[in-house]
């Protein structure tokens, strides 16, 4: 498995259906840019858990809906809804179990 990088236009249709995992980033963010390879690792051991990515600057529609102020910010979405929400970098186990938690 591997984090998908999604536009506004398949936003909804991606995260409709089970647990979805989120981020919001951007090119020139620092903290964004470490952050993805945690999350494609988590990617690859949590398989019953699909993980996206999407560019608030190419997408600023989804980032405003969700009020996406600070990134990199990672959302749990079930069936569509929004469950959690994390702002800023974290190490693996911390990402992994909020992920885990909001299963």
């Amino acid at each position: 498995m591997s984090v998908k990088v999604i536009n506004s236009a398949v936003f909804e249709d991606s995260i409709k259906e089970g647990v979805s995992v989120v981020d919001f980033n951007a090119t020139w963010c620092g903290p964004c840019r470490m952050l993805k390879p945690v999350l494609e690792k988590l990617s690859g051991e949590m398989t019953n858990v699909k993980f996206y990515a999407i560019d608030v600057d190419e997408n600023p529609d989804v980032a405003e809906k969700f009020n996406v102020m600070s990134i990199p910010y990672v959302a749990v979405f079930k069936d569509g809804r929004k469950v959690a929400e994390n702002v800023g970098f974290v190490p693996e186990p911390a990402m992994k179990a909020f992920i885990q938690n909001n299963l």
